[in-house]
This record gives structure tokens, sequence and C-alpha cells, in this order.
């Protein structure tokens, strides 16, 4: 019997209507889907609706897969191929990128159930694209440790490496501790390492700066607990 596939389907990054950043065909594919695997089930929905689902939602089915799935969990998923194919929804932009769906990405590969990425809005690649730092080398190094310290002594590792390499170094937070994150990066990083602050992308109310960390000591920012990319480049 012929397995369903597994269809990676962005999401916006906000709140607003779909069709002006996940392009046609991608949405297109996601209206033929009956079965998902999402995040959070209520955003799904409300995402669903605004990319013209609305009056069939009650008809599909969702499983959730989030940070607190157990691997037994994932694992059984599998058995949704059996009657067909499947959607991967994020809560936000990308699946499978900083994003626990990974575990059903790698899962399919290994039970040779076909896997097909569609377009749509990345805030790692957007944040890179617009921030002036170099696109030809970057890493993303996630999310760094929580506790000050801890994140202090990552900061300056990563800037080490951003140093050694000519590498933009990309990483995210969780919006409650962006601000502590920016205050950290203004006292760890050296004076001339560049620091691109990137909240919001492709919401009306986006703020994309990027200064050298004296500039930032001189004129810093509130982000405020919003979706945020943080990028630098050491000399």
């Amino acid at each position: 019997m012929t397995k369903g596939r597994l269809y990676l389907i962005p999401s916006p990054l906000g709140e607003y209507d779909p069709a002006e950043v996940i392009p046609a065909g991608t949405l297109g594919v996601l209206r033929s889907l009956h079965c998902f695997v999402v995040e959070e089930v209520r955003t799904a929905r409300r995402y669903l609706s605004a990319a013209g689902l609305k009056g069939h939602i009650a008809e599909l089915e969702f499983h959730e897969l989030n940070e607190h799935t157990a691997p037994a969990e994932v694992t059984s998923l599998l058995k949704l191929f059996d009657s067909g194919d499947v959607g991967l929804i994020s809560e936000a932009g990308l699946p499978a990128v900083a994003d626990p769906g990974a575990s059903l990405v790698a899962l399919c590969h290994s039970n040779g159930i076909q896997v097909v990425p569609l377009c749509g809005p990345s805030s790692l690649m957007l944040a890179l694209m617009a921030s002036g730092l170099d696109g030809q080398s970057f890493a993303f190094r996630g999310y760094l440790p929580a506790k000050t310290e801890e994140r202090r002594s990552a900061i300056r590792r990563t800037e080490k490496d951003s140093a050694a390499l000519h590498q933009t170094q990309i990483f995210i937070e969780t919006p409650y501790r962006n601000d502590a994150l920016l205050t950290d990066l203004i006292a760890t990083l050296a004076p001339g390492t560049r620091l691109c602050i990137a909240a919001d992308i492709t919401l009306p109310d986006s703020l994309i700066l990027t200064k050298t960390i004296s500039e930032w000591k001189k004129n810093s920012i509130t982000i405020g607990k919003r979706p945020c990319v943080f990028l630098i480049l050491a000399k």
C-alpha cells in the first residue's frame, strides 16, 4: 500500500492575511489536506480558517506535536500516513526549523515516507537578508542559555567563533527574555561587533536595526515581548 506524503507547510509570522506571505501554491496544497500535525491546535485552526478553510475546520483531523510530546507519541503518528497525505504546521514560520516537528520529519525519512517542503516565510533568513551582515557565511545557534552567567559565556564563545570564521551568528530567544538578552549582549560583546535586532518581521510594526555595540550603548531600545531574531558579526 502506498503511504501518504508529509507536506511541510509554512505559516505566517503574525496575525494577518496568509496570502500576504504564503504563496498560492502552498495555500493550494494546504486546502487539499484533511490531516494535520501541529504545534498548537488552536493556532493552527485560526491559520487554516484564514487560509481559506473557514467553515470546514470541524472536518479536519489534528494531532499535536510540541516540546512535551513523548518519543512514543511521535512514533504513533506514522499510522496517519496509511490514510493519505499529512501536513506539518509550526506555530510560526517554517516547520522543523528550531521546531519540534523535526522529529516527525526524521521519522518519515527513516520509514520511507516522502517529505515535501513548501515555500513560505523564514524569520531567520529574512533577518539575515535585512541585517547587512555576512550572508555568505552564517550559522544558526538556536537558543542561548537562560541563566545570566551561562548566557554571557555563550555570547563570548559565539563572538569568538564569529571573529575567527568571519561568520554571522544567528540566534533567537523566548520573547519575555528578549530585553535581558539584549542587556547581556551590549554588556558582553566588543565595541566593534555589529548586532542586528529583527523583531516582528513582516508585521507593520517590524523593527530591524543593525549597529555596533558602541552605538547600541549610546542608544539602546526596549524590544518587548515579541518574536525577535538576533544576529552578530565580530571583527
